[in-house]
């Protein structure tokens, strides 16, 4: 009995190769679609999966109330570790601390290359339950020693044994590699951590115990912990939330510090945090293209069941002997099921094909690794239930639909469909364009709010201005020498240090006071030192007093606000005012306009700059802007190598460094233009077919009409008006369910686009002009065609 319904399904897909072809392809786009995007929600869902204790690690982080406000941050205090092994050792197997992440400069004798790693307490090792090639899990129990990955081990030594190997790190670490790991997988918020290096290298560095006198003040670190097996995460969270309450100073104790675990099974998907609580994060996208997903299939099954059901006069005299003969409706049931589920099976195999062809351009677009789980047997029993499932939706109302014609009214060939027979073909229609049009008109959305972001004064010109991250103090030891040199040779126009780049604001801190201070005001500061000429280097605009001056030696202890910190200071007239910075005095010299360093979605955060004559880790410079990039670059770096021939010269462009801002919106835009243009594909696909099918059985009524004297664009207007007004319902719809759900995308943006009009005005038009566009040929085809041979048997 299979084997029937197959052969006659074969059958009937090879005797309509046109409705077959629009069928499949429709079908095995969609399910491509939906492969696709169960790859991306897959690899999002099991980021961190591949470290075995991955539910029971946690970073500690800390929440701070700041004039009402809580703000939530994983930056925590050096005795953080410390002291929760010493008040709460029974509820974790390890505690780690750590610094972050970055580029590091690696040599090895001549042999320099950048890479990303961290200094982190030994149990790090175990907590990540690392992947050792060579070596064990103890290496780094030596203050001295380092293990690092596979790829940076081939990178510095090639085929040769990594192992015993001596290399320094940042011109200052001399250290001996231990260990090798294999790299961690790209799904992984470690995936960058090419190298590890011991904690106390890093602390005995830098002198911190020495360093500060209230080592609960800065926040500068990062804590990971691994729990107890016995221990609950939540009922641990809340048992340390006072642990840095209880140690703090009477005033930071004002501050209200909270402490908790963020366990790491949510670090990816759960990263936003307003008021203390967490409110969503990338999960919000999973579910959104999950559901656009499912929507996108549905389009496709959409085509099938309109043209199974479109069709169905076609084969009302098949149905009506096989009942006469004695065939059930189940088995006529059974025989459209199987029929789509056919086309289902060759639906997905083609499917497979264009995921495998559009996967690698995918993969660029969505930043990601993925690729077909060829050998997980997961996914082949997925695939199949895949497949049955679409099957079954593709094929529901065709098969309960035909099954349901009496073999009386059909043999005697009274049966008519009748006009309400049309009528889910028009919903379904209706439906096909709503999903299409929502997708255009997010996409717009999505693409404008990126460039009102883009488009939004920073404060200062970022074109031609390089940054070189600097690994050692041999630049600002010959600074003046190095200035005057790329000065001569027309290559910059002027250079400065700075603590960081201008898109980026660091040493975040609380200790400030001034006159006027309201009593209970709390906040925070971003403060970035400078040295002389940064604000002539990037193209900064003083608003009131001075920049930074070589003249007065008392810029030593000098400060220059932007906009927003006089703000939130109250300061009616700031130059001139003294401002205290734990303890110590700083006189305003100058405000600047505000400079969009962070977030460009959020309002400029209040900053400081600070004068600072000691070795900055960023050197900027300004091209000279009548010279080409590449020549520019070509004298620089030569200049650069003679006095830090220990690093190789490394810039980027600010404009660069200013777009990876936007990354994630640009990500999610393309992948949602993608999907929108795949499914008006699919949609248009189905018009096609439809419009095919509707000229087909309208050929006498167009061949009388043509005969009375209709012309070719009265035609075209009957045959394509329907279509039209389909697409105008689903415009109508479309509309108000697209401006509510991106209205509220909008809101999570502080500076953000409004929805304009015209926006949905380019989406009508667009779904108009396409439905136009793919209804025409068959109208005018049909329209242009001899009456006499539609109407010769008559």
């Amino acid at each position: 009995m299979l084997y029937s319904y197959i052969k006659t399904a074969w059958r009937n897909i090879k005797s309509n190769k046109v409705y077959s072809f629009i069928n499949i392809t429709g079908l095995a786009v969609g399910m491509a679609v939906a492969v696709i995007i169960g790859l991306w929600v897959w690899d999002e869902l099991s980021f961190n999966k591949d470290f075995d204790h991955y539910k029971r690690i946690a970073v500690v982080m800390q929440n701070q109330t700041f004039n009402g406000e809580i703000t939530s941050q994983t930056a925590v205090p050096f005795l953080m570790a410390d002291e929760l092994r010493k008040k709460y050792g029974s509820d974790f197997k390890y505690v780690t601390m750590s610094s972050w992440t970055f580029r590091h400069l690696i040599s090895s004798g001549e042999k320099k290359i950048y890479s990303s790693g961290n200094f982190f307490e030994p149990q790090i090792t175990e907590m990540l339950s690392l992947k050792m090639r060579e070596g064990t899990r103890d290496a780094l129990q030596d203050r001295h020693s380092a293990i690092v990955s596979v790829s940076t081990a081939k990178a510095l030594f090639g085929k040769n044994d990594a192992i015993n190997q001596h290399i320094r790190i940042d011109n200052k670490f001399d250290v001996i590699i231990t260990g090798v790991y294999e790299d961690i997988a790209y799904n992984s918020d470690f995936r960058d951590l090419t190298f590890i290096a011991p904690w106390q290298l890093y602390i005995d560095d830098n002198n911190w115990p020495e360093k500060t006198s209230n080592p609960w003040r800065s926040n500068a670190f990062q804590t990971f912990v691994q729990l107890a097996d016995h221990a609950s995460m939540q009922l641990v969270s809340d048992k340390i939330k006072d642990v840095k309450l209880h140690s703090v100073s009477k005033e930071d104790a004002a501050f209200k510090p909270v402490v908790f675990l963020h366990p790491m099974k949510d670090w990816h998907l759960y990263t936003s945090f307003k008021n203390g609580v967490i409110t969503g994060g990338r999960i919000e996208y999973v579910w959104l293209f999950g559901i656009i997903g499912l929507f996108v299939l549905l389009l496709a099954c959409i085509n099938f069941m309109n043209l199974s059901t479109a069709r169905s006069e076609k084969r009302v005299k098949e149905v009506g002997i096989r009942k006469a003969i004695g065939s059930l409706r189940i088995q006529l049931v059974r025989q459209f099921y199987a029929e789509s589920i056919l086309v289902a099976v060759f639906a997905f195999l083609l499917s497979l094909l264009f995921v495998q062809l559009v996967l690698p351009y995918f993969n660029t677009v969505s930043g990601k690794k993925m690729a077909v789980l060829w050998l997980n047997p997961f996914f082949w029993l997925i695939s199949i239930v895949f497949i049955l499932i679409t099957g079954l939706i593709a094929g529901s109302y065709p098969a309960l639909y035909l099954s349901s014609f009496q073999p009386v009214k059909v043999l005697k060939g009274t049966f008519r469909a009748g006009k309400l027979a049309a009528l889910p073909r028009k919903f379904l229609v209706v439906l096909q364009f709503t999903v299409s049009v929502m997708l255009i008109i997010g996409t717009i959305v999505v693409f404008r709010q990126i460039q009102f972001a883009r488009n939004r004064p920073v404060g200062y010109n970022r074109n031609g201005l390089i940054v070189a991250v600097m690994a050692s103090p041999d630049i600002h030891n010959h600074f003046d020498i190095v200035r005057t040199e790329l000065k001569n040779t027309n290559a910059i126009t002027e250079m400065a240090e700075s603590s960081g780049p201008t898109t980026y604001v660091g040493e975040v801190d609380n200790g400030f006071e001034w006159n006027g201070k309201a009593p209970g005001v709390q906040g925070n500061f971003g403060a970035v030192f400078v040295s002389h000429d940064f604000g002539k280097t990037i193209g900064w605009k003083i608003l009131e007093g001075r920049d930074f001056s070589r003249d007065f030696e008392t810029d030593s202890s000098a400060i220059i606000l932007n906009e927003t910190a006089v703000r939130f200071m109250g300061l009616k007239h700031p130059v001139g005012e003294t401002i205290k910075w734990d303890g110590k005095a700083f006189h305003v010299i100058g405000i600047m306009k505000d400079m969009v360093m962070q977030s460009p979605y959020d309002p400029v955060f209040r900053t400081v700059f600070v004068l600072n004559t000691g070795a900055q880790d960023i050197i900027n410079m300004r091209i000279n802007p009548n010279m080409s990039i590449h020549d520019a670059i070509a004298k620089i770096e030569p200049v650069f190598r003679r006095y830090s021939p220990s690093q190789p010269f490394d810039f980027e462009f600010t404009d660069d460094l200013y777009a990876r801002k936007f990354g994630d919106e640009e990500r999610i835009g393309k992948i949602a233009g993608i999907f929108a243009i795949l499914a008006i594909f699919i949609s248009c696909l189905g018009l096609f077919g439809m419009a095919s099918f509707m000229a087909e059985q309208r050929t006498k009524e167009i061949g009388v009409r043509k005969v009375l004297g209709a012309s070719v664009k009265d035609l075209w207007v009957m045959l394509s008006k329907d279509f039209v007004l389909l697409v105008t319902i689903s415009l109508c719809i479309s509309s108000p369910v697209s401006y509510y759900f991106m209205e509220n995308w909008l809101k999570k943006y502080e500076y953000h686009s409004e929805i304009s009009a015209w926006i949905f005005g380019c989406a009508a038009l667009a779904a108009l002009l396409i439905t136009f566009l793919t209804v025409s040929y068959h109208s005018v085809k049909a329209a242009i065609a001899n009456p006499v041979k539609s109407l010769r048997s008559e």
